[in-house]
């Protein structure tokens, strides 16, 4: 059962109104007739509206090849970031919503997803595999200032010692500092900070709801600080756009103190292409055909690529340039590019119920 609450929000120009592509599981679509106040095109002005999902699980299990983990969990659905290149986008449409504005403006959150998360460390046949947050959408987004779901649930990981990570955009993990060096002290614990553009135009023109990259840098040097495995990803990386700020973005990482970096080509899933080439258009006109032309040349003539092993790399001389440069830029600054966590031995160990006291001994 969703509770629905709506809440007007000021939007930039290009994401004032509802777009979005065609919904391949729906039976019906809607056309807008009636101008709205503040509406150019006829469609309605984007409020935000929070649905809340009475879910009955909270570990999403991934069999991809090309992912080094095999669980990962969401506390939202949907994410007010608006990133014009998410390739989670799709995962909208299956509730029944477009993955234009929509996954922008109507996030789902699950409450329950402590409760959730402790339950599904109490089944025996939970082993203590390592946790990604979150595998789809960013579990720090602004919504989690006051549901505290993100929060919670590591605290349920630090409970139990279960091996987990963090990616995220917002510096609102800073919140939580005290927590993750509790979660380090006891199990295999990284965050990773994506930061795929440097200059601040360009970053907010594809990232219209995110703080500054130089923002998110200061939040990897305030991780270090505090003793936490801190990385950074340059993910996606934008061809034409993303692959001339890189060896500022390493740079900047490692003089933050971060350890680690990733690399990610940018891929664009079903309706994700076409929302990513219209609103790169609107918002960055004079890089959109550079960017677009150097996508194709990267995925034999088209906007995406599907296959295993080639969706998250893209292929090519300029796709292995692009790769070459990244790697040789982080063995240079010493940045590890590893994914070990993922494989860590487990700490997981079950907390003595309440009244059980023979565990004591």
């Amino acid at each position: 059962m969703y509770r629905v609450s709506l809440e007007a929000v000021t939007l930039p120009k290009g994401l004032r109104v509802v777009s979005n592509p065609p919904n391949p599981w729906s039976s019906s679509a809607v056309e807008y007739l009636d101008a709205e106040p503040g509406s150019d095109d006829g469609a309605p002005i984007a409020r935000l509206e929070v649905i809340e999902d009475a879910t009955r699980t909270i570990l999403a299990h991934n069999d991809s090849p090309d992912l080094g983990f095999r669980w990962s969990l969401n506390p939202y659905r949907g994410c007010f970031h608006a990133c014009i290149y998410c390739y989670a986008r799709p995962r909208h449409e299956y509730l029944g919503f477009g993955a234009g504005t929509d996954f922008d403006r109507k996030i789902v959150v699950k409450p329950h997803a402590p409760e959730l998360l402790r339950e599904a460390f109490d089944k025996p046949s939970w082993k203590g595999e390592f946790i990604l947050f979150s595998g789809d959408t960013d579990c720090y987004q602004p919504l989690e200032a006051s549901y505290g779901l993100t929060r919670a649930c590591l605290a349920v990981c630090a409970r139990y010692k279960n091996p987990c990570g963090v990616i995220s955009k917002s510096p609102l993990i800073e919140r939580d500092i005290d927590l993750l060096v509790e979660l380090a002290s006891v199990t295999s614990f990284r965050v990773t900070i994506s930061i795929p553009l440097w200059d601040p135009a360009k970053a907010r023109g594809v990232e219209p709801f995110v703080a500054t990259p130089q923002r998110r840098m200061r939040t990897v040097e305030r991780l270090a600080s505090a003793g936490i495995d801190v990385g950074v990803n340059i993910a996606p990386m934008i061809p034409g756009l993303g692959d001339e700020d890189m060896p500022a973005i390493l740079r900047a990482a490692r003089d933050a103190g971060a350890r680690h970096a990733g690399f990610v080509f940018l891929r664009l899933p079903g309706p994700v292409a076409g929302i990513f080439e219209e609103r790169l258009t609107s918002a960055l006109p004079l890089r959109a055909n550079k960017v677009l032309a150097r996508l194709r040349e990267a995925r034999g003539g088209k906007l995406y690529d599907s296959r295993w092993g080639v969706r998250q790399r893209g292929e090519g001389p300029y796709a292995d340039a692009a790769r070459a440069l990244f790697e040789a830029e982080s063995r240079k600054l010493g940045l590890s590019s590893g994914n070990s966590c993922f494989s860590a031995a487990t700490t997981f160990e079950r907390p003595p119920a309440s009244g059980d006291q023979l565990r004591l001994f």
